[in-house]
């Protein structure tokens, strides 16, 4: 179980450690939020599970008792050392820990063929740069995200959002969404100032993934976003293959003066054939 807002204070005192915000150290002392990632994530024992930034175990503490072989990375030291002193002495066999940025070590050290799933409570500051690392490949089974609401919109956004963006289309060619779960800022010590929501992405039975350099000319074209496509895709692909996909918009209604956050996430895929 989570430990109380007071135990969680007492614990980090006697660590002599204050909860660093650009670390993104919000800690979880809700039970019934740990239960509700587990459901999600559908921890079996067994099971293969990476953890970013575990913190002060909460979360690792209650994948290893289901039975669950986890990999975990914590870039603060003093946590590290913490976890190390006690998770890692009771659970020798099922937890890998390493202390390192998990930009560095977006899978926590896992090197086998994709994990299972990934279960983690991301720091605002990474989520998207870590995001965008995971869905290089290979690809984990599930997810089942902390973020901010914020982020986590801007995942899902559909086109003509505000929150659409090249990572919404680069999540969307791989994961499905599953249903979630708000997250109350009270779940938290300290108390972060927005609200947080579970998220909740589910591997598609054929995943798209997109090649570096199509990442890039999509991400070049959300940077220009109220910029017509067919001015930001002069010059940029070759007359052939931009003609071709201009033709795709066409049929789906759309013509070379539309903007990047009115393309469908399908159309992108054929983007570079």
């Amino acid at each position: 179980m989570p430990l109380t807002p007071t135990a969680t204070r007492e614990l980090l005192a006697s660590l002599g450690h204050n909860p660093k915000r650009f670390l993104g150290q919000n800690f979880l002392v809700d039970g019934n939020i740990v239960r509700k990632s587990l459901e999600l994530a559908q921890i079996a024992p067994g099971d293969n599970v990476v953890e970013i930034g575990p913190g002060l175990g909460t979360l690792t503490s209650a994948l290893l008792e289901s039975g669950a072989h986890v990999w975990a990375v914590e870039k603060d030291a003093t946590l590290h050392a913490h976890l190390a002193g006690t998770l890692a002495r009771k659970f020798p066999e099922t937890l890998r820990l390493i202390e390192g940025d998990a930009m560095d070590y977006p899978l926590a050290g896992y090197v086998d063929a994709p994990p299972g799933k990934i279960v983690a409570n991301l720091p605002y500051a990474i989520s998207t740069p870590w995001m965008d690392a995971v869905l290089s490949g290979p690809l984990p089974g599930r997810m089942v995200l902390m973020l901010q609401q914020e982020a986590a919109q801007r995942y899902t956004a559909a086109p003509c959002a505000k929150q659409y963006s090249a990572i919404s289309i680069f999540l969307q060619s791989a994961f499905d969404i599953a249903p979630g779960h708000k997250v109350s800022a009270a779940c938290f010590y300290p108390r972060p100032d927005i609200e947080s929501y579970l998220l909740h992405l589910v591997r598609k039975p054929q995943p798209f993934v997109f090649a570096p350099e199509t990442k890039a000319l999509i991400r070049a074209c959300f940077q220009q976003r109220r910029k017509q496509l067919g001015a930001l895709l002069r010059g940029r692909l070759p007359d052939a293959a931009r003609e071709a996909w201009f033709a795709r918009l066409a049929a789906a209604g759309l013509t070379s003066q539309a903007r990047a956050e009115e393309v469908p996430v399908a159309l992108w895929r054929h983007l570079v054939e």
